[in-house]
């Protein structure tokens, strides 16, 4: 199980509150814990899981399970490309500081590529120092569709993935 960085204090915002993702008990999709702590994980990851139907990330077999600052996702059915969209998804949640995950094994599966951005970096730029040309940033952009809607629309600390070139 591979285990990614993020940056906890940015992001989007889902949990409500400034606190994000705190809570150190691991919380399943479906807890078997009382009170009122179990009741804030369990809204953490509802709300985690919403936003993977947002993306339309989530066929109904991505499973998530939290502990404190880290998410652990686990899916049977994805492939390679969709987990790390579901890693990212995740990760670039406010609150959020790591994403464990397994990765599809295949033969000549090469490990992916993320990006954390800069302040003041832009897709073209990001693709000249990946991809060797600042006119490839749409494939970047198509990359990380459909957590991204536009590309202007980065951001410091955000994570991207760098697509695999041919």
């Amino acid at each position: 199980m591979a285990i990614w960085d993020f940056v906890k204090d940015a992001g989007k915002s889902i949990f409500g509150d400034a606190d994000a993702a705190t809570p150190s008990a691991p919380v399943k999709d479906k807890p078997d814990m009382d009170g009122e702590q179990g009741d804030d994980m369990q809204r953490k990851v509802d709300a985690l899981k919403a936003e993977l139907r947002t993306l339309n990330l989530d066929s109904g077999d991505v499973h998530l399970t939290l502990k404190g600052d880290t998410v652990k996702v686990d899916s049977r059915g994805a492939d390679s490309d969709t987990m790390e969209k579901l890693i990212l998804a995740v990760g670039n949640i406010e609150g959020i500081a790591k994403v464990e995950a397994d990765l599809p094994t295949q033969a000549d599966a090469q490990p992916p590529v993320f990006h954390e951005v800069q302040k003041g970096e832009t897709l073209s730029a990001i693709a000249q120092q990946h991809l060797g040309s600042a006119n490839k940033y749409h494939a970047i952009f198509e990359a990380n569709r459909p957590m991204l809607s536009d590309p202007d629309k980065i951001y410091p600390g955000q994570m991207l993935r760098i697509p695999r070139q041919d």
